[in-house]
């Protein structure tokens, strides 16, 4: 399994945490170790200009996810599945970690997660959806961390 980091700004993050995150995140749902994710970390001037390209949305948000396109349609056998990107605002997380009342590193730890089960099909459109998503989301970091903590998940969940 290919976990590819791009980290293109300021606040130090811990790279080694998030990629041991990621690994969990797509064994456990089922992953295939042929898998490459990429995670990019960015400024609030990239997210802002990503946000408002793809989204129409006019600010940075925390966490976008950009699910890989096959342009053959099927999968081949010589390269890795290609899942896509997560890319993470850490400008934006830190200053939701202050809002919820959690740690920075349990904000981004979350919306990495988040940002994955985006890219595997989830979603949180719907209530019933969002509910299944954050379920998802403390079954995970509660595997990785060995406990549930619910202040984790900022309340009223993710904008849809």
């Amino acid at each position: 399994m290919a976990i590819l980091i791009s980290n293109n700004q300021d606040i130090p993050v811990d790279e080694d945490q998030l990629r041991r995150i990621a690994e969990l995140t797509l064994a456990k749902e089922g992953i295939e170790k042929e898998a490459e994710l990429s995670i990019a970390l960015v400024s609030e001037e990239e997210m802002l200009e990503l946000n408002a390209r793809y989204r129409g949305k006019d600010y940075p948000t925390d966490v976008l996810s950009f699910q890989a396109e096959t342009p053959l349609g099927g999968k081949i056998e010589k390269i890795p599945h290609l899942l896509g990107d997560v890319v993470i605002c850490p400008s934006v997380a830190a200053r939701q970690a202050e809002e919820y009342g959690h740690t920075f590193d349990q904000e981004i730890e979350l919306l990495l997660v988040h940002g994955i089960l985006h890219l595997l099909g989830y979603d949180h459109k719907e209530d019933a959806e969002a509910e299944e998503m954050e379920e998802r989301e403390q079954e995970i970091l509660s595997t990785f961390f060995g406990k549930t903590d619910l202040t984790r998940f900022p309340e009223g969940g993710f904008e849809h």
